[in-house]
């Protein structure tokens, strides 16, 4: 523990110099992102900032080199979704090698969880388009000042307390959890505010929830307790309904929009960027201390119960206010 005290200081240090370092080549290379009419920004800001989280799991791995046995498929796959994805803010890349990028790190991440030989190939496959839906929720739902930032900081505190506070032992690194919240809180403080410093872009979007699925997975197999999930509730809802409401729309669920119902709250209503994340913060946190406060045998009875008043709240709120967006 005693090379432990002096690591985390030290990694804040270096990541803060990191975010700077990036700002300047950001800024040279022209790695930017532009307003327009499907943006919920008015400035050009510069993109790509998330990616202080890959670095923040890079240097856990390079102080700590015991993690490169321990985690080493986990590390691997998350360099190759982010460096796809890093690409893509600088340069856009096509859909069929970003999905196969994609497609080797959550086989990675499975091998990770050692999932082949020990499970049916259904389990794998169902687990294969949830991690990977879910990463791709997680970077649909990044439209706003700090909403990716803030989000993830509940999560990873909600993670932290039930991997050392309800588990006979922690199942998620320690060294790993920590680093990785650092580097988020850091990322909110250049993020999380009225006029951000930088996006976390597609690298930092796609990065963190590829650690966060991660994350949960691990509490999930180490628990079988699938209620976890409540963890993703907000976005998952969000996330689901939207595309469920475009398809009855009959619209391409590929393409770009502003039908999120944050998107509405920070576009058509108004609320200021942090105020939309705060509550999708708050509203996240309260789901995961009413999981962690109710009995394991009735933590089935309130997931679905949240589940169910998260769906009546965003139905209701769709009739009330989607006029506005069409209207424009």
């Amino acid at each position: 523990m005693q090379s432990i005290s002096w690591y985390y200081p030290v990694l804040a240090i270096l990541l803060l110099a990191a975010e700077e370092l990036y700002f300047r080549i950001a800024d040279k290379c022209n790695i930017i992102d532009r307003p327009n009419e499907r943006s919920s920004h008015t400035h050009i800001t510069l993109r790509g900032g998330g990616i202080i989280f890959w670095v923040g799991v890079l240097l856990s791995f390079l102080f700590h080199p015991s993690q490169w046995s321990d985690y080493g498929c986990f590390f691997v796959g998350l360099t190759l979704i982010c460096a796809i994805s890093f690409w893509d803010d600088v340069r856009g890349v096509r859909q069929l090698p970003r999905l196969a990028v994609h497609l080797a790190a959550m086989l990675l991440l499975f091998a990770q969880w050692h999932l082949f030989g020990g499970e049916p190939w259904w389990y794998i496959v169902i687990a294969l388009i949830f991690c990977m839906g879910t990463i791709n929720a997680y970077n649909f739902m990044d439209g706003i000042n700090g909403i990716t930032g803030g989000y993830s900081l509940v999560i990873l505190v909600a993670i932290a307390y039930a991997n050392f506070y309800m588990l006979p032992e922690p199942v998620v690194p320690e060294v790993l959890l920590h680093t990785v919240t650092i580097s988020v809180f850091i990322f909110c403080y250049y993020n999380f505010r009225p006029r951000a410093r930088c996006f976390a872009g597609d690298v930092g979007s796609v990065g963190i929830a590829f650690i966060l699925v991660y994350f949960l997975g691990s509490l999930i197999l180490a628990t079988h307790d699938l209620t976890y999930l409540a963890l993703l509730l907000v976005y998952g809802v969000d996330s689901v309904l939207t595309i469920v409401h475009r398809l009855m729309l009959h619209e391409n669920i590929g393409l770009p929009h502003r039908k999120h119902l944050y998107q509405l709250l920070a576009n058509e209503l108004h609320w200021p960027h942090v105020a939309v994340s705060a509550l999708y913060m708050a509203v996240q946190a309260v789901i995961a201390v009413g999981l962690f406060a109710t009995p394991v045998a009735y933590r089935p009875i309130y997931f679905f119960a949240v589940l169910a008043v998260l769906c009546v709240v965003y139905i209701c709120f769709m009739r009330r206010y989607f006029h506005l967006h069409v209207s424009k």
